[in-house]
């Protein structure tokens, strides 16, 4: 029975420990994904190897301890999306309709063609932009029987699993489609008008991830996320970056968009709002996101009900508010973070001047 635990835990803390390895490789970035699991399973193990091993051995005690703090590790990371922790974004006090904006962040999976149950989602939510991930040509057929209540539009149908399409009842101009790092995986980037007039520079995402059967390391991922985070802190002008970023909210890289932008997450304090897998309720984790400036308040953040795909959609609504909230303050960076930062765009050759700025011509 020793035996057992003690290959358990060394597996455990093997899990735990390779992500703080800064490699880029997908099997070692890939284990940023599963920090509840490995949260829970820790606690489990934790919880068994006191039940079942003799605490009379110092061996089962170091057993304890390790197993202690693989789970004390897996919280620090997870506690922030949880209601124990404060609140990084204020609850709006009043919706004010004028400087409401309702977003509705989907990714349809492309071979997923229950279109119909998405577009009711649509109607019953009513949110003010719709951005579809993994949209094709089919999916664009359908999708523009929205047009009459969502005139505004950016369509880019692909049929490589990075088609992205954006349907807004609210005015869009300045709208650029670009490809910020890989040909064939597009970025949208729109300046939104408020009916108050005010106007919000949007960043719809969805880079690919690491993976064996996409990109064998991080590093396009990595180097979208921070060229546009690089752009967006040189900008004091509202801004709210949505998509499917195929990393999770508690990873480094996420942590690092963060912190270079400046943006802030309404997740924290709130709650993970695991997006992905729509169909297995216990390898979930949050893919899809939504990050905006300190312009806005928090009117509410929640997942949608499942229409087929593999991703549940996420459904934002933020008050806009004239003034920077002082208030309000997310992660911030150090000389190693901008250190860091430059070194994943300098890999790649890419730039923050590569990212459009909507607004600013």
């Amino acid at each position: 029975m020793f035996a057992v635990f003690l290959v358990a835990t060394l597996i455990l803390t093997i899990f735990t420990l390779l992500p703080l390895w800064r490699h880029e490789a997908w099997w070692v970035r890939s284990l940023d994904f599963p920090r509840l699991q490995l949260l829970v399973i820790s606690l489990l193990l934790l919880l068994m190897e006191s039940i079942w091993l003799d605490l009379s051995h110092r061996s089962t005690w170091i057993l304890l301890v390790v197993a202690l703090l693989c789970f004390v590790y897996h919280a620090w990371w997870i506690i922030p999306y949880t209601p124990v922790f404060p609140v990084e974004v204020k609850s709006a006090e009043s919706a004010d309709r004028q400087r409401l904006i309702r977003i509705m962040t989907a990714n349809v999976l492309t071979p997923n063609h229950n279109a119909k149950a998405l577009i009711e989602l649509v109607r019953e939510k009513e949110p003010d932009i719709i951005v579809t991930l993994e949209s094709d040509t089919w999916w664009q057929a359908r999708l523009d029987t929205l047009e009459p209540d969502y005139p505004f539009t950016i369509k880019c149908p692909l049929d490589n699993l990075y088609g992205m399409h954006v349907y807004s009842r609210l005015p869009l101009t300045d709208s650029q489609i670009d490809y910020l790092v890989e040909p064939g995986i597009p970025s949208m980037h729109t300046l939104v008008s408020l009916p108050s007039g005010d106007k919000i520079r949007v960043h719809f995402l969805h880079p690919a991830p690491p993976s064996p059967t996409e990109n064998e390391q991080s590093s396009e991922r990595d180097a979208e996320l921070i060229i546009v985070a690089r752009s967006i802190a040189e900008t004091d002008a509202p801004v709210i970056v949505t998509g499917d970023l195929n990393d999770v909210a508690w990873s480094e890289t996420t942590r690092l968009f963060r912190k270079i932008s400046g943006l802030l997450d309404p997740r924290v304090g709130r709650g993970m709002i695991n997006t992905f897998h729509a169909d297995f309720w216990f390898m979930r984790w949050p893919l899809d996101h939504v990050f905006h400036s300190d312009h806005f308040t928090l009117s509410g953040i929640r997942r949608l009900g499942g229409f087929g795909s593999d991703h549940f959609a996420l459904f934002a609504e933020l008050v806009f508010k004239a003034a920077r909230n002082v208030q309000q303050s997310g992660l911030e960076a150090n000389e190693d973070d901008l250190a860091r930062a430059k070194a994943k765009a300098d890999d790649l050759g890419v730039s923050k001047n590569d990212v459009p700025q909507p607004g600013t011509r």
